[in-house]
């Protein structure tokens, strides 16, 4: 993202985290694409899915081209601070993920058609970082909002760890858990590439095919 610089691989503690503030941070009321409200109220029977996968700009744009997604948004979570800004979590010190927020219908594409999307998308051995990003708020993310989807992004993660150590990558660093608070970035943040069209992306997958939906079950 902006200059590329290193910033630290270690998250901090609880206790050395920020200290944030209680008020949200302005947001985009609706998604520059679809028109879509980004806070909802969305139809009935659509679901939240979360991952964490590099660069939000980037790997926002994989979600809302993928077809049964409904809405996108990209925020902050996995960390400690509460409503932190893109400066204070790109300094490393709010424990925060840059994820996005997916909204989907099962009916058109499954949960697990969605983690077969979010591992080809970016390469989930490369620890706190992605590509030429470094930093914690680049590492490799799934946030569960239930046990089911708990459930399946470990078994996907495990298989997709088997294809890849077949291909001579690196162990898996996927870390797989609840969502827990998620904050929504700033604006600008929201569908940053279709507002730039020749804005940075620093997301790109490995080439290995994640075995989900291909005669592997979640």
């Amino acid at each position: 993202m902006f200059g590329f610089k290193q910033k630290t691989l270690t998250m901090p503690s609880p206790n050395e985290a920020l200290a944030g503030r209680a008020a949200e941070m302005p947001t985009a009321s609706h998604h520059f694409v679809s028109g879509r409200a980004l806070k909802g109220p969305w139809p009935e029977g659509l679901q939240q899915a979360m991952f964490g996968l590099g660069c939000f700009w980037g790997a926002e744009r994989k979600f809302w081209q993928t077809p049964g997604v409904f809405v996108t948004a990209v925020g902050y979570a996995a960390g400690y601070t509460p409503n932190p800004t893109y400066e204070e979590v790109c300094s490393g010190a709010t424990g925060h993920n840059e994820v996005v927020l997916v909204v989907y219908d099962p009916a058109i594409i499954s949960y697990e058609g969605l983690l077969k999307v979010f591992f080809e998308s970016h390469d989930p051995t490369q620890g706190m970082r992605q590509g030429g990003d470094m930093g914690t708020q680049y590492r490799s993310g799934v946030y569960s909002f239930d046990h089911g989807q708990q459930m399946a992004a470990l078994a996907a993660r495990a298989a997709y760890g088997e294809a890849l150590a077949t291909s001579g990558f690196p162990p898996i660093t996927t870390e797989v858990q609840g969502v827990g608070a998620f904050y929504y970035a700033e604006d600008y943040h929201q569908q940053y590439l279709a507002k730039n069209p020749q804005g940075y992306c620093g997301i790109g997958g490995t080439g290995v095919t994640c075995p989900i939906g291909v005669g592997v079950a979640a």
